[in-house]
């Protein structure tokens, strides 16, 4: 199956988003400079609109040298969307949840060409028997 033209690069904020539907799965596109990303709008953990939620970066505790708090800072590189349903987080960049990087969003695979955004289609699961 050939890719799929989903929008112009210049259709997305920075960082932004964009949801769509791609053969009948909803897919969210994401921008982060000039990377692009894209998933599947579903969360690992109760299958919720992942895509839909909040685009934040990671929160980080500041601990001095001597190991006490100065308390919550944001990450200057890693920017996370949140699912909307049960707060569940994942780096944009990767998919990966932060603290377990088994927990992830099933990527799908994009390419960038003339400034427009290109999907490829995902293929069904396998459902074991």
């Amino acid at each position: 199956m050939s890719e799929i033209r989903v929008c112009a690069v210049s259709d997305l904020g920075d960082p932004g988003r964009k949801v769509v539907d791609v053969n009948g799965q909803e897919i969210g596109i994401f921008r982060l400079g000039e990377e692009v990303f894209a998933y599947l709008n579903s969360c690992p953990h109760l299958d919720g609109p992942v895509c839909q939620g909040k685009i934040l970066p990671l929160a980080l505790e500041a601990v001095g040298e001597d190991l006490t708090s100065s308390g919550r800072v944001f990450s200057k590189t890693q920017m996370n969307v949140i699912c909307p349903w049960h707060g569940f987080e994942f780096d944009i960049r990767t998919g990966e949840h932060p603290t377990n990087k088994r927990i992830k969003l099933r990527k799908v695979k994009t390419q960038v060409v003339d400034g427009e955004i290109f999907v490829a289609p995902l293929r069904p699961r396998a459902t074991p028997l």
